[in-house]
Parts: C-alpha cells; structure tokens; sequence
C-alpha cells in the first residue's frame, strides 16, 4: 500500500514538480555548471546500495596542495538556498519512482556509515529511506546522531499511512519556515563516527 501511495502522489503531482525541476535544472547549470546533478551511492532497504539523485549545491574550489575545501566553503550562495528550500532534493523523485526511495522514510546515509551502527539503529534499514522522515520534521539536523537514529527507529516501528501523510504535512511547514537546517557551525550536519551499545 505504502508503495501505491508513493506512485499515485508523485504521478499525480507532476504538473507541479515537473516544471520545477526543468526551471532549477537550468538555474543550477547556469550558476554551477556542470555537472547539474549530484550522484552518491546510498544504502537504502536492507542496505542494498543505489544512486541517489540530487541537485548539486556545491563547486570545487581546492587547497594550494590539492585537496578539496570543506563542504563549508564549498557550498554556494544558490546552493545554500537550493538547501534551505530543500529544492535539492527534488530529483528524488526519480529515486522514488524507481523503487529505490520512499516519499517518506529514513533518510539514506553514507555506506561508510553502515559498519558503526549498532544493532538498534540498523533497523532503519529495515524500510526503504525517505526524501522526509520522522527525524527531518524533529529537528533535522540540528538534534544529535543519537536522536536522529532512535527518531528514524521509532518510526520504522509505528509507521503507517496516516503517519506518512502527517510527515509529509509537516515537512511542508519545517520547510517553509526553514527549519533545523544545519547544525551549528555545519554545512549540514556533523560527521557520524560510530554507535553506542
């Protein structure tokens, strides 16, 4: 059912998102050039790894010997935006479409992540992840790891399609305020290094 859902709804809202998605693909070339897309592999349900999609935020800009700057330095004026709005994550969709995502679930982490999790908080694996979740409209990143996670496992516990649909809700109102969008002194939020037993 909660798959039906997920096609129905982002079928039904293309005359919305589609326009969009065509206007902010030009707008993120224009301002960032090439390439428009960001792409990273993402463990998703049960851990199996897919390509997730998003709008890039960043440029490259590098260190005298090389290396690239932190993701403070990184991120644009326009990218900046992109994530407030969380326009970014807009081509998503397409993750959902195929299978790989849910509108509505835990949000996919870094694989290097996988191997720190304790037993409890690999359960977020036991959905798909989300483009919202029950984490993002209770704080996002501004709550610690610890939270996020028991946050993502209470939900894969309770989920239901009533939840979804007040996650969803919610998540347009946290947007619209602009909440919980970065940690302090964080392009986004701090790096995971490991769980608790």
């Amino acid at each position: 059912m909660k798959r039906v859902f997920d096609l129905l709804l982002v079928l039904l809202i293309a005359p919305i998102w589609a326009p969009f998605l065509i206007v902010l693909m030009l707008l993120v070339r224009v301002t960032l050039g090439s390439p428009i897309f960001f792409t990273q592999f993402r463990p998703g349900l049960h851990g199996k790894v897919f390509k997730l999609v998003k709008f890039r935020t960043m440029n490259d800009p590098r260190s005298a010997e090389g290396d690239l700057l932190g993701d403070a330095e990184r991120l644009t004026n326009f990218g900046r935006w992109l994530r407030a709005t969380s326009l970014d994550e807009l081509p998503e969709l397409w993750n959902v479409l195929t299978g790989d995502m849910s509108l509505v679930g835990p949000r996919p982490l870094l694989r290097e992540y996988l191997p720190l999790y304790n037993a409890e908080q690999a359960r977020r694996h036991d959905v798909r992840p989300g483009i919202t979740g029950w984490a993002q409209v209770n704080g996002r990143n501004t709550i610690s790891w610890e939270e996020r996670f028991a946050l993502d496992v209470w939900y894969v516990r309770n989920r239901t399609l009533w939840l979804d649909v007040t996650i969803l809700w919610w998540t347009i109102v946290r947007v619209l305020r602009r909440h919980g969008i970065s940690a302090a002194g964080e392009a986004t939020m701090s790096k995971f290094t490991g769980g608790h037993e």
